[in-house]
Parts: C-alpha cells; sequence; structure tokens
C-alpha cells in the first residue's frame, strides 16, 4: 500500500496534549511548594514512576511479561554508581552512560527472552536478574557487595545545581528527567511504531501477514524499556549517592509489576498514577501502623483491582464515559 494513501489523522490528533495533561504535569510544581518537608518522598516517587514506565512500554504495549526487569534498573544504576566513585560524577553523562549500557544489556537479553512464550519469558527474564544479583554479591571489591557501593561524588548539575541535603535539586532533576522521557514514550506509543506493537500484543499471529516484523519490533521495544529502566537506576544512584545491593532484587521487580497493575497497563498515565497511589498509601499506611502497614495495603490494593479491573485508569476511563452519557442523556 502506498503510504501517501494512509490517513495517519487519528496518530495527529492522539499526539495533541489534553487540558487534564497539563493540570496532571503542574502537580510536580505545587508539591514543590506545598509538600517542601517530603522532596526525597516525592523524588522517589518520580524515579520509581520512571523504572515502571518502561515496563508498560514492554508490557502494556508489546505484551512482553517480565519478572526480571529489575536487571537493566541495578544495570543502569552500578553504571551511574561506578562512573561516579572514580571521578566521573557528572550526573548528565552518568545518565547517558547508564542508559547505553542498559539497552546492550537489553537488546542482548531480548535474543533469549523472544525465543519463547510467555511463561518462557517470565523464566529468563527472571534468571537474568538472579545471576546478576549473584554477580554483584560477589563481586564485592567492584559493587561493595551487600555493603552497597558507597564514595560516590555527584557533580553540580549544569555545573551549577549542587545536589543538596534538602533534596530540591534532586526532585527537579529527576521530575525533569521523568517528564522529558515520558514525552519521549508518549511520541512513540502514538507513532506507527506504536500502533504495531499494540497490533502484536492483541494478534501476533495476524501482524507478519500484514508485513509487520514482530521479532524485530519486539527486539526494539525490548531494549527501549532497557534503556529507559536504566535511567531510572542511574537517577536513584545519583540523587541519593548510594548503591544497595536489592536494586536487583527480585521484590523490586514484583512491586514494579503490582503498581502498573494497580494502575493500569497499557497506558502511560496508569504507570504514574499507579506508582502515586502505592508510594503514598505506602508511606502514610506504614506511618499509621507499623506493624500491620502490609495488611492495609494489601487490603487497598484488593479492593481496587475488584472495583476498577483495568486499574485506576481504567476505573476513571468507565467514569468518564459515564459522565459523557448521563450528558447526552
Amino acid at each position: 500500500m502506498n503510504k501517501s494513501m494512509i490517513d495517519l489523522t487519528p496518530l495527529t490528533r492522539a499526539t495533541r496534549w489534553h487540558p487534564a495533561e497539563l493540570v496532571f504535569w503542574l502537580l510536580p510544581v505545587a508539591g514543590y511548594f506545598l509538600l517542601q518537608d517530603n522532596l526525597v518522598l516525592l523524588t522517589q516517587i518520580a524515579i520509581t514512576a520512571l523504572f515502571c514506565l518502561s515496563l508498560d512500554l514492554i508490557l502494556g504495549f508489546a505484551g512482553i511479561v517480565s519478572l526480571g526487569h529489575t536487571a537493566f534498573f541495578g544495570i543502569g544504576a552500578y553504571a551511574a554508581g561506578l562512573m561516579a566513585a572514580h571521578g566521573h560524577g557528572d550526573p548528565l553523562l552518568g545518565l547517558l552512560v547508564a542508559g547505553i549500557c542498559a539497552a546492550v544489556a537489553g537488546f542482548i537479553s531480548s535474543l533469549l527472552v523472544l525465543r519463547g512464550a510467555d511463561l518462557t519469558r517470565l523464566m529468563v527474564t527472571l534468571g537474568v536478574a538472579m545471576m546478576l544479583y549473584e554477580l554483584a554479591n560477589k563481586l564485592t571489591p567492584i559493587t561493595g557487595g551487600v555493603d552497597g557501593l558507597q564514595g560516590m561524588e555527584i557533580q553540580p548539575l549544569f555545573g551549577s545545581f549542587a545536589f543538596d541535603m534538602f533534596g530540591k535539586t534532586a526532585y527537579w532533576y529527576a521530575v525533569g528527567v521523568l517528564f522529558v522521557m515520558f514525552v519521549i514514550a508518549r511520541r512513540l506509543v502514538h507513532s506507527p511504531f506504536g500502533l504495531s506493537l499494540k497490533g502484536i500484543r492483541q494478534n501476533v499471529g495476524r501482524m507478519p501477514a500484514i508485513g509487520a516484523p514482530v521479532n524485530a519490533r519486539l527486539a526494539a521495544v525490548y531494549t527501549i524499556g532497557a534503556l529507559y529502566a536504566g535511567i531510572a537506576g542511574a537517577l536513584l544512584a545519583q540523587t541519593t549517592q548510594f548503591v544497595a545491593l536489592d536494586v536487583l532484587s527480585f521484590n523490586r521487580s514484583a512491586e514494579l509489576l503490582l503498581i502498573l497493575v494497580l494502575g493500569g497497563s497499557g497506558c502511560l498515565y496508569g504507570a504514574l498514577i499507579g506508582t502515586i497511589v502505592f508510594m503514598t498509601a505506602h508511606h502514610f499506611l506504614s506511618d499509621m501502623n507499623p506493624e500491620y502497614w502490609q495488611f492495609w495495603l494489601g487490603l487497598l490494593l484488593v479492593l481496587i483491582v475488584l472495583f476498577a479491573r483495568d486499574g485506576v485508569m481504567g476505573g476513571v476511563r468507565r467514569l468518564g464515559a459515564l459522565s459523557k452519557g448521563g450528558a447526552k442523556a
């Protein structure tokens, strides 16, 4: 089919920003002024949101199930941490190197991940993460082992904004990187490439019939997702100036998958909103009831899944549809 005959109007419309999106991205500005005492928590939310966004790209849009996505998060964290510990503490350079390292690892592992079905992919991704965890644990002279990687010196951002003890620079740095990476991901999923990923997720057997290179597309998005996770890991290392061994732990991967299901997969804002809901609930419930906070958090998650089967974003969409139906009536 001639490309000039393809109607790209729906894609053009999808790339337009909705007023609600603009309001959403004003929330970090409001949070900075209203929650000055919780900037560390807000920074962690921004970093985790970027990490969750990376999983949404491969699971929500391409249907690649992963239980070891933390492998790329850890690679990014250690890459940026080792650079800073050896005198190369420029934040942006650290992000770049961390992203490249994670992307290379993602591309290499994609050759194994894409060979099987969902269960095989779960086992392969989990196996890769477990091997990296044990390597980081054994290579104590390099990674610090169970004591973590320390001695990092992060240079001022753009040579002017030092990472202060109050977390102001770290907060704006994390939010800025999250916004830039979100804009890129938004353009990606609303492009013909993104539409082909949705087609592969919905009916992988039919896509080769229309000329879509399925394996190449899956390898590409898996590499991109790894890059995003690596950048998120680098952000964590740079803003905390410490890399713990748990950046490669299974618990982090499982928690990430839970956050994505909570917010709603296949919708970029689902990753962001799921992170906000989960980490805010985690923070306040653990303060209110230190002994049994996991029970109340589990109950909250069960209720959200029961009444919003597609996550928080699914519930929001249904409410929007009902309100439009009521207005028309």
